[in-house]
């Protein structure tokens, strides 16, 4: 059975294979997660819907993480940390996405806090720094016209 840190691993391996530009990972990487699932981004700003299903998810690696591939000449999960929990089906990944875009180098931190069940993620929460993710893909200024736009909570 694949541990929930294998599963980390081969999760942000796949994302980096995707940014690098390779769009078969989407299917591969929502294939990680359980087909009933909870995957939340806690810290969007824009206040991402969470994702219940592998098609939601695999709609969102398609439209994510791999529509800017252009963009990056490197693109890899470094620094990371895995502190397993008393809870053998919880991990919490410390962790940056590193590398360099066509303006230069980049570096996004994260902490995923998953739950994996039987080698799949049932649930994650994924803390990411969204504003330096969408300065790397080149979509800031989207980003903050977005939430610009955004009604007040």
């Amino acid at each position: 059975m694949t541990t929930p840190t294998e599963v980390f691993h081969q999760l942000v391996g796949g994302v980096a294979k995707l940014v690098g530009g390779d769009p078969g990972q989407a299917g591969a990487l929502a294939d990680l997660y359980a087909e009933q699932t909870h995957v939340t981004h806690p810290f969007s700003p824009t206040g991402a819907p969470t994702l219940r299903n592998r098609d939601e998810l695999r709609r969102h690696f398609s439209a994510g993480p791999g529509a800017a591939a252009g963009r990056f000449r490197s693109f890899a999960a470094e620094h990371v940390v895995v502190h397993r929990t008393v809870d053998p089906e919880v991990v919490v990944a410390e962790f940056r996405y590193e590398g360099e875009t066509v303006d230069g180098p980049f570096s996004v931190p994260c902490v995923f806090v998953l739950r994996v069940r039987d080698g799949q993620i049932v649930e994650s929460r994924d803390y990411i720094h969204h504003l330096e993710t969408a300065r790397a893909a080149g979509r800031l200024d989207e980003l903050l016209a977005t939430i610009a736009q955004a009604p007040a909570a």
